[in-house]
């Protein structure tokens, strides 16, 4: 937040903003008695132009662990569930096709409409637009389903023939795209636009490591949503009762093999889901997130360029071991929290002038004299609280 004063400033008024400047710009000699330092600056103060800009980002304090060497992901990102701090992350807000992560925003928008306890017996006309050669969990029309069946079908099977039959129900599938992009930008999510609320390949579609990242932890704050990503395995109903029920079933299991622990992986210490994806155009997308020792970090990975079809897996787990390995050793570079008011529509990069913030960093590791930042601060407040009673200043505050 930036002040302002109007013209109406008194001389006393200029003073203590002069003092202020200079207190900023001499640093304080060594053994100096300091006040407490101020508390560390919400992350959201440092995420404005910080991750919009190419490359990699890590605010690392002495002792921090290297960030893995393995990583090709074309765009990755790590984050504190619990505080939305963002912990490092490499080109972040690069817009890319999602793939099946887009499900989470669908899942954000239409869940809270479609409870599981309800039942649909589904029509053929909404399995008729379900892509050839897109992943299904197995729907058959004219059967009555339990909702918590389909959305099974969505979050295990990555099922777009659950997808079309719950935008259905949800309004249609434009209604449904226009919701999620209107629920992507309440959340502070810009870098995404919706065609297909699937996730299958579109003209335009897209989203980021960061945005990925958001509806992942919006998501994860909803019980249902979080029992839905957490599962490993289900029976999946073959055929139906009219209420609902299955006559017989068959096995589905997750396709997050790091929820299952399939092919060679082993199942990921303390994972809780969240949802992975593939297209042609896409690649190989991943939103993951695990819990360790009261701490909750989710990672996000977007199309790596080598190590074939676990490279994805690999590289979240490099990421979050990473991530609980820094506890305490790194400083937020962003975060992700919602914004006070939803943004409005509009380019998400920031103007150049904001891009040069305090204690913006951009090389991938650089220890912050914190405690000097903070005593400099202080003493900046008590420079301006002394000549603050000789003087009134009319300030203007300008809007984030």
């Amino acid at each position: 937040m930036s002040i302002r004063s109007s013209g109406r400033r008194t001389g006393a008024g200029a003073a203590a903003l002069a003092i202020g400047a200079s207190v900023l710009l001499v640093p304080t000699a060594a053994g100096t008695t300091h006040a407490e330092p101020l508390p560390p600056r919400p992350a959201s103060s440092v995420d404005a132009s910080l991750l919009h800009r190419s490359g990699t980002h890590v605010r690392a304090r002495q002792g921090a662990p290297a960030l893995p060497d393995d990583l090709s992901a074309l765009s990755w990102l790590v984050a504190d569930v619990g505080t939305g701090a963002v912990l490092a992350a490499h080109d972040a807000h690069r817009r890319l096709p999602p793939a099946s992560t887009l499900k989470t925003l669908f899942a954000l928008t239409a869940l809270p409409h479609l409870p599981g306890s309800s039942r649909h017996t589904v029509t053929e006309a909404e399995l008729d637009d379900v892509p050839e050669g897109s992943s299904t969990v197995g729907l058959s029309a004219d059967h009555t389903y339990r909702v918590a069946d389909l959305w099974r079908g969505v979050f295990l099977s990555s099922g777009n023939d659950a997808v079309h039959v719950l935008a259905a129900m949800n309004g249609g599938w434009d209604v449904t795209s226009a919701q999620m992009q209107a629920k992507a930008r309440a959340l502070g999510a810009r870098d995404t636009t919706v065609v297909s609320p699937d996730g299958f390949d579109a003209e335009g579609q897209a989203s980021s490591a960061y945005d990925l990242a958001v509806f992942g932890r919006t998501g994860l704050a909803d019980p249902a949503f979080a029992e839905y990503a957490a599962t490993a395995d289900a029976q999946f109903p073959g055929g139906t009762h009219t209420d609902g029920s299955p006559t017989w079933t068959y096995g589905i299991e997750n396709t997050n093999r790091l929820v299952t622990g399939q092919d060679g992986l082993g199942r990921y210490p303390g994972i809780i889901g969240v949802k992975n994806g593939y297209t042609s155009q896409a690649g190989f997308t991943l939103i993951a997130a695990a819990r360790r020792d009261g701490r909750t970090l989710l990672a996000t990975v977007m199309n790596p360029q080598w190590g074939g079809a676990n490279a994805v897996y690999e590289e979240a787990r490099s990421l979050l071991d990473w991530g609980f390995a820094a506890a305490g050793h790194v400083d937020p570079v962003g975060s992700l929290a919602p914004p006070a008011s939803p943004p409005a529509d509009g380019p998400a990069t920031p103007p150049a002038a904001a891009v040069v913030a305090a204690g913006a960093v951009t090389a991938d590791r650089l220890h912050v004299g914190a405690p000097m930042l903070y005593g400099l601060s202080a003493a900046f407040l008590a420079a301006v609280g002394a000549l603050a009673g000789t003087a009134v200043l009319r300030r203007r505050r300008t809007g984030p």
